[in-house]
């Protein structure tokens, strides 16, 4: 199955329907100037609930009329789809299962993240009666404004950036400490108990994923996904900038 759905709930279903009927799933998504690719549920590999557990808020979804994508964008990551079905039918190369391609296009880069599988997400036998975006909080996110007031009276907080480190390397969170998701599981260990965990990433996706690994290891830990993400952030300061006259 290819996946060239542009909104959430269908997402969740498309990939629900995929694990019942044990089908591979082909995902693709775009945003702005970047894109996404993986297979999901191949050969008994992770799913897409796997790499993202739950919908996101509906006002945390990028909004194409502000944000738009770049017209060539969905020619190469649908091209990059294509070359992973024939990969899944022909069993010849690596395909991109248990693993996360992000492309940019503003610099021509590509990298690609691991991500482990979940299994109880292999366990589904039945759809849900309804797949939509929740329109409240999940109580595992934070805003970007709720952050900054926090960290005015407060020094007592762990900041930690889960996009890899070439993303990172390009446009570093002040005070962040980067551990890429991939390497999340392996340093959870080195984390105060005692202090509140603050995960970012760029649109506000693979931090919720951290925050579901570290509260399913350690359910005693305070931990945060900061809504939005880098992206949001900037958006903000840049609005900032403007209302002051900078």
């Amino acid at each position: 199955v290819v996946d060239a759905t542009d909104n959430f709930p269908t997402r969740y279903l498309v990939n629900d329907a995929c694990v019942i009927l044990n089908k591979p799933l082909v995902y693709g998504a775009l945003h702005g100037f970047e894109g996404h690719v993986s297979v999901f549920n191949y050969l008994g590999g992770p799913t897409y609930r796997c790499l993202f557990p739950d919908p996101p808020n509906k006002n945390t979804i990028p909004n194409c009329n502000e944000h738009g994508v770049l017209g060539v964008l969905p020619g190469i990551i649908g091209n990059l789809q294509a070359l992973e079905v024939i990969k899944c039918l022909t069993g010849v190369g690596e395909v991109l299962s248990g693993k996360l391609l992000l492309y940019k296009g503003l610099n021509q880069s590509i990298y690609k993240i691991d991500f482990p599988i979940v299994p109880i997400n292999k366990q589904r036998t039945t759809l849900e009666d309804h797949y939509e975006t929740p329109d409240c909080t999940t109580g595992h996110e934070i805003t970007i404004a709720a952050f900054k007031e926090m960290t005015k009276t407060s020094n007592s907080r762990q900041l930690i950036d889960v996009r890899t480190q070439e993303e990172f390397n390009e446009d570093p969170m002040k005070d962040a400490i980067n551990i890429p998701l991939s390497d999340l599981e392996s340093f959870m260990h080195n984390l105060d108990v005692s202090r509140p965990v603050y995960f970012v990433c760029q649109v506000g996706m693979r931090s919720l994923q951290a925050v579901h690994l570290v509260r399913d290891k350690f359910p005693e830990y305070t931990s945060f996904s900061i809504k939005g993400g880098v992206d949001l952030w900037r958006s903000a300061d840049k609005s900032s900038q403007l209302s002051n006259g900078i």
